[in-house]
């Protein structure tokens, strides 16, 4: 019979030195505490006094040595793991890339298959190793990050915990020498472990621990509504003018936030689009493009409905529209387009923005 898989908790952190491993060691020893079976897979101090103090008495299970060259080094033994099948087991560096000749190139490839055996696994890494960060990473750091894990182990977690200090604690951890030996400080200091730098890690590794947090938060009900954490921005065009202007106003509203930009168009099927408006159109979704937005393109004859199915769908919690054009006859027949749209969300948490049209 196949063991039920293993349980997953990742500890993230902005950078190296915020206390990743000392918080998983200190969980590991909590846990042997109330009778778990705990051991240490692979553990990287890098020198680190506290790290090293942190781990005395949880059994550290030998590495398994290859041979390259001249040279006899150390990566660790997963088979041995699996034979010793403790409760928990203690894995370090996620992101690793393993030495040449072993039988899986990544270490979270081996940590997989000790969760497929039924064994639970605390692991470590940093922000700047996810795969879907590793452009941004690079353009706002400098540094091109080459060890990287995909974004489906994070969101496979079964729990991902941020290790947070402000980025002045770190400083101080690095020039105290409690992070790279002494000889490294000053290079680390002027390279990657600039204040920028940090300021942009943390916010990277705080905005995605939300994120999951988030995506647990829609299977859990809150007065049977789902209250999102980050803010997405959806921009509703049409064909005229004044779309550009609300992109852009939207553009705007979702950098300040630090929000996904969404663009919405909604074809009605029954409305012939003529040439001019179609450019207009490819116009708006090139500017989308431009902003790093997502354009969606939905055909239906009924916009406020759609408008609120697409909001629902993305998890929207602000909506920019431009103000209507309905002509007074037409409002007082079929009431105002903005009303609709009102009555439709005004349930799911989200707020909505009425642009003028008016230069």
């Amino acid at each position: 019979m196949t063991p039920p898989r293993g349980r997953h908790k990742i500890f993230i952190g902005m950078a190296p030195g915020v206390g990743k491993t000392y918080k998983m060691l200190e969980e590991g020893q909590m846990l042997k505490r109330q009778g778990i079976d705990v051991a240490i897979g692979l553990l990287e101090t890098h020198g680190r006094r506290e790290t090293q103090e942190k781990a005395k008495g949880l059994e550290i299970l030998p590495r398994r040595q290859i041979i390259q060259g001249s040279a006899a080094l150390l990566e660790m033994d997963t088979e041995a793991i699996l034979e010793r099948s403790p409760q928990l087991v203690l894995i370090d560096e996620l992101a690793h890339t393993n030495l040449p000749g072993s039988a899986r190139n990544k270490r979270y490839q081996d940590v997989e298959m000790i969760l497929q055996a039924g064994i639970d696994v605390y692991s470590t890494v940093n922000v700047q190793h996810l795969e879907s960060l590793n452009d941004l990473v690079a353009r706002v750091t400098g540094v091109v990050v080459r060890e990287r894990i995909p974004d489906r182990i994070l969101e496979e977690a079964d729990e991902v915990v941020v290790v947070d200090v402000t980025v002045e604690t770190l400083e101080e951890r690095l020039q105290e020498g409690k992070i790279y030996a002494p000889e490294k400080i000053q290079q680390s200091l002027q390279n990657f472990f600039q204040r920028r730098n940090l300021i942009a890690l943390r916010e990277l590794a705080l905005r995605e621990v939300a994120n999951a947090v988030e995506d647990e938060g829609e299977h859990i009900s809150l007065e049977g509504n789902f209250c999102p954490i980050q803010e997405r921005v959806l921009v509703c065009i049409s064909t005229y003018p004044n779309s550009l202007r609300l992109l852009r106003r939207g553009a705007r509203l979702a950098n300040y936030m630090n929000a996904p930009l969404f663009v919405l168009f909604v074809n009605n099927p029954d409305q012939f689009l003529t040439k001019e408006e179609t450019l207009h159109i490819e116009t708006c979704e090139r500017l989308c493009q431009e902003f790093n937005g997502h354009f969606l393109r939905v055909a239906s004859p009924n916009v406020p409905h759609t408008i609120a199915q697409i909001a629902e769908e993305n998890k929207i919690t602000q909506i920019v529209i431009g103000e209507s054009r309905q002509s007074r006859w037409k409002y007082l027949w079929k009431g105002s387009f903005t009303q609709k749209l009102m009555r439709l969300i005004w349930q799911k948490q989200i707020d909505l923005h009425i642009i003028s049209t008016k230069q």
